[in-house]
């Protein structure tokens, strides 16, 4: 049976945090290949990283248990570890409250508790990830990421690939949403991505293309009343935008891209078996596109 540890300890102290504790720990098993892990942080700022450590999952926090709220589940289903943890700051100050501060621009104190996740380098995960309130950076930096699926109702999330190291295998789907928050997703060509699908609400979205993609890259979007700001790279990369808009939307191209038919626009180095293409499909109803070129 797959060992679980709810761990608690006498932790490091760092200035102004605190002391800083285990809190959740999934040991590595040998019959278990691959990860999925479902992450649930209703508010607080929550940090992913990789580790070399062969644990499938370290957490640890400047909080103890008892001062937030937690749910936390695994069972093993074929050769999959399957790991449920919600994670909710306790706090005097209500959901609907703390939005009502974003929306109409009032001060908030910023939280100074976090939750920093360990993934280790040497499991294939599926990631959901799903964030509130608050902030979370997510570094994928050399994981072996399968399928990553990114939510955000209010929390302003970064996602990058620091030290430039790619994601070990294919990934299948790399899905963002984003309802009132923002995302910032860098180096996207790090994902090895088969599909990218993005989905804007109110809120802000830049997806960095700005580096050379090593194979075809399908980017299928979606935007509401936000705005998506979309980075392309300044070599020579085959770009293909289709683009169903209504007389709300704003779209700014860059002069690169041209109108090739109806709602169409590409570049001078596209063609039709293009090789390391980026291909975009994007609908907007009330919202912004812009697309900018790296100089």
């Amino acid at each position: 049976m797959f060992k679980v540890a709810l761990i608690v300890f006498v932790g490091i102290s760092l200035e102004g945090f605190g002391q800083v504790k285990k809190q959740f720990s999934v040991e590595k098993v040998s019959a278990c290949k691959k990860v999925a892990l479902s992450l649930h942080a209703k508010t607080g700022n929550c940090f992913v990283r990789p580790s070399q450590d062969s644990d499938f999952l370290n957490i640890y926090s400047n909080q103890d248990l008892e001062q937030y709220s937690h749910s936390f589940s695994n069972e093993v289903t074929g050769t999959t570890c399957k790991v449920n943890l919600s994670l909710e700051e306790q706090d005097q100050k209500g959901v609907g409250q703390k939005i009502s501060y974003q929306v109409f621009g009032r001060e908030e104190k910023p939280s100074d508790k976090f939750w920093k996740v360990y993934l280790t380098e040497e499991t294939p995960y599926s990631l959901s990830l799903n964030y509130g309130l608050g902030n979370a950076n997510i570094d994928l930096s050399g994981l072996s990421i399968e399928n990553l699926k990114i939510v955000t109702g209010s929390a302003d999330v970064n996602v990058s690939y620091s030290s430039g190291i790619e994601n070990k295998i294919v990934m299948d789907t790399f899905f963002i949403k984003v309802d009132m928050g923002s995302v910032n997703a860098k180096q996207l060509n790090l994902a090895r991505s088969k599909v990218v699908m993005a989905d804007v609400g109110f809120g802000n979205m830049y997806l960095d293309f700005s580096n050379k993609p090593v194979s075809n890259n399908h980017i299928v979007g979606s935007v509401g009343a936000g705005n998506l700001v979309i980075q392309l790279p300044s070599e020579d990369v085959p770009v293909l935008v289709h683009i169903n808009e209504s007389w709300l939307c704003s779209i700014n191209l860059c002069r690169s891209l041209k109108k090739i038919g109806e709602n169409k626009y590409a570049n001078a180095y596209y063609s039709k078996n293009a090789k390391n293409a980026l291909t975009f499909d994007l609908d907007v109803s009330m919202g912004k596109i812009i697309f900018k070129e790296s100089r």
